[in-house]
């Protein structure tokens, strides 16, 4: 909503008086900890923040929390922002439907369901009937699906779950004809799927040793394997498929081929997008042991399957295409000289392929914005998927030898709708659209382009109220990521929508580091060019500004993880572009983040401080946590993280925040808000998520003196 005079006035001063109230930090204990990188000693003096299992820790995160609820609760525009984020929040929103089995399966949430339900359906006119609810789960709604595979005949239900956010999963089956399930349980299984083999007898899955005692959160992850499990028998007498004992970063995802005679395995050894490929013939559908054969383990390139047919391997690959090509494979003579180029790289990045119905689906992104391509099993182009905009879409899925698929189409100011794709004839039909408090007619997205400092253009999506003034007074918020080949683009969200409400404008930036134009846009924002991300995220503020959208004092920064890590830096490097940061489960410390978990494998982004002096210089000359300006004038800052996030572990987070409010950064708030029983993210809560998001958006509009109603 747009503010009168008067309305700002009033503002003004009750937002005043929320935004001065008299802080007092924790004081957070400093040791005497330094460590030397490459002949550099470095301070480290809230090192003991990273034992998340000590007493002083946890003592230190209720301190923490109580300060951060008192200046939240004395905020007015926390409960009608929340009011707003329930509002918008509240619709029936769907899962792109799959088949298996003659079944359709698909997720539905009523509203403020904590979880997604599974149901299941014979056809899409029948009245379809719960396959598996998690809301039965957990009374809190903290436990949440992590994966979901049902057997060929669509009998039984492989399913994944995780508690409190964590990534760690444990495995079980369920028959669907009683909802029962049954004996087998699959534990310590982490970045993993499942994968039935067609005679349905058992499944693939990967897992990692038992961590020690203490160590379940934040020690390091090393040595994946694979095995086979057979329904009935117990864990351990599952069959060790591969592993690696001379290499402890590999990781196996597996997948069983449409026919089922073989697996496909997808070697990783990091975060990156380059990986392995293997193959395991699966004589008559089922597992006969054998020892997995490589088709490539040069680890130069990304290499994912999409379809086995006529005897090839089809692979979506960037190997000498940054931007993408399909090739096809002789599983009798797999050498790479013998590769068969069937879409040749174009001018816009592949972001996904599949194969359905004897043709090959192909997304694109142009200028951040998806385009699909129909190939036949040639090569051939055929045409393209007629979408309803200039949006989002995904989805695609399916077999070789269906005839339909759904996809999902979205853009910032559209919910995901559903869609079903005949692929013969090419025909639309829309499955699902939701309704929702938000009217999208209000609104407009327009895509800008930005230069950044050293002359790269990158787009940016702006969603604003329709007739909107170019004075420099919007409330602004600008999000970001820029990283791991991660394409940001224009997608609705109710953070997005209920900023919008509030009257502020949403903007995302696609930034280098993501997979927006493909390899090189990644590798671009990459290690020793990382600065180029940071560089690219602070011309879009500065565009912002510039063409009066906003003011220093009017714009806001968002982002999480990776994203985190972005908003910390920007913070540090150009406090005086901002009024408002908010880093989510952010990567803080630059110097240590390879030995928490999974940490090790965002290298391939990173480098590490241990890698040679160059990189450490590189590293400590962003990282977050090393780079506050005491005295400089920062903008108000709230940090979020969680106590069971083992993905990017909350010592990130405790130890800049620490280091925050230590030193002489202004007046403005340092406040950090620590969720209990949740994690990185997935699979958390409906109704933590409504809180801890509203909040978000609630201190952001104290930060600008903006009236919530």
């Amino acid at each position: 909503m747009k503010l009168t005079l008067s309305a700002i006035t009033l503002a003004a001063v009750v937002a005043t008086s929320a935004h001065a109230q008299s802080l007092t930090y924790p004081v957070t204990r400093k040791a005497d900890q330094i460590d030397a990188y490459h002949d550099t000693a470095i301070a480290d003096p809230y090192r003991w923040l990273e034992d998340d299992n000590s007493a002083e820790t946890k003592a230190w995160v209720t301190a923490q929390n109580q300060v951060t609820d008192k200046f939240l609760e004395a905020m007015p525009q926390r409960l009608p922002a929340r009011r707003i984020y329930t509002e918008l929040y509240n619709f029936e929103r769907y899962g792109i439907p799959f088949t298996e089995g003659g079944r359709y399966f698909w997720s539905r949430n009523d509203g403020l369901q904590q979880q997604n339900v599974i149901y299941t359906a014979k056809s899409l006119k029948d009245t379809p009937v719960v396959a598996l609810d998690p809301n039965l789960l957990s009374k809190d709604g903290t436990v949440a699906l992590s994966g979901l595979v049902p057997s060929r005949d669509g009998k039984l239900l492989a399913y994944g779950t995780a508690g409190a956010g964590s990534d760690w999963q444990v495995w079980k089956v369920r028959d669907l004809a009683t909802g029962q399930d049954l004996e087998d349980k699959i534990d310590w299984v982490k970045f993993s799927g499942a994968a039935w083999t067609a005679d349905g007898k058992g499944f693939f899955y990967s897992r990692y040793d038992a961590p020690k005692e203490g160590a379940k959160l934040t020690g390091a992850n090393y040595f994946q394997k694979l095995y086979y499990h057979r329904l009935g028998t117990p864990q351990a007498d599952d069959v060790l498929v591969t592993e690696n004992r001379d290499d402890k970063e590999w990781g196996f995802g597996a997948e069983v081929s449409d026919d089922g005679q073989l697996l496909l395995i997808n070697v990783w050894k990091s975060a990156g997008s380059k990986n392995g490929l293997m193959v395991l013939p699966l004589p008559k559908g089922a597992f006969a042991g054998g020892k997995p054969q490589p088709i490539t383990l040069d680890f130069d390139a990304m290499y994912s399957p999409v379809a086995v047919t006529g005897g090839k391997l089809v692979v979506k690959t960037d190997k000498d295409a940054p931007r993408g090509k399909l090739v096809a494979i002789d599983l009798k003579n797999p050498a790479p000289a013998g590769w068969k180029t069937l879409v040749a790289e174009g001018p816009d990045a592949m972001t996904a392929a599949s194969g359905v119905g004897g043709r090959f689906l192909l997304s694109y992104l142009n200028d951040a914005a998806t385009l699909v391509r129909v190939h036949g099993a040639g090569g051939k182009r055929l045409s393209e998927v007629k979408l309803p905009g200039v949006g989002t879409a995904s989805g695609f899925g399916g077999r070789w030898s269906d005839t339909e698929t759904f996809f999902s189409y979205t853009s910032l100011t559209t919910p995901s709708e559903i869609h079903r794709y005949d692929v013969k004839t090419g025909k639309i039909e829309l499955f699902k659209k939701p309704k929702t408090a938000f009217n999208a007619d209000d609104y407009e997205t327009r895509r800008e382009f930005v230069t950044s400092k050293d002359g790269t253009r990158f787009p940016i999506f702006i969603a604003a109220k329709k007739g909107l003034k170019l004075d420099g007074a919007n409330p602004t918020l600008l999000y970001g990521y820029g990283g791991f080949n991660i394409p940001i683009t224009p997608t609705y969200g109710v953070t997005a929508a209920s900023w919008l409400k509030m009257g502020g404008v949403y903007v995302i930036a696609s930034i280098r580091g993501g997979g927006e134009y493909g390899s090189a846009w990644h590798e671009a924002g990459t290690k020793l060019r990382k600065q180029n991300v940071f560089d690219d995220f602070i011309a879009a503020g500065e565009w912002l500004v510039k063409n009066k959208v906003a003011s220093p004092q009017t714009l806001a920064v968002n982002g999480g993880s990776n994203g985190g890590l972005l908003v910390g830096a920007v913070a540090n490097q150009r406090p005086d572009l901002f009024a408002a940061a908010v880093p989510q489960v952010g990567v803080m410390d630059m110097l240590r983040y390879q030995n928490f978990t999974i940490g090790w494998a965002w290298a391939t982004d990173y480098g590490t401080s241990s890698d040679n002096a160059e990189m450490f210089k590189a590293l400590y000359a962003y990282s977050p946590l090393h780079n506050i300006r005491s005295g400089a004038k920062y903008p108000a800052i709230m940090v979020t993280t969680a106590d069971h996030d083992d993905r990017v572990v909350p010592a990130h987070s405790f130890k800049y925040a620490a280091a925050l409010q230590a030193a002489d950064t202004g007046p403005a708030p340092k406040l950090i808000r620590i969720e209990t029983n949740a994690g990185h993210g997935a699979g958390k809560p409906t109704s933590k998520i409504i809180e801890e998001r509203s909040d978000i958006l609630a201190f952001i509009a104290n930060t600008m003196k903006l009236e919530v109603k």
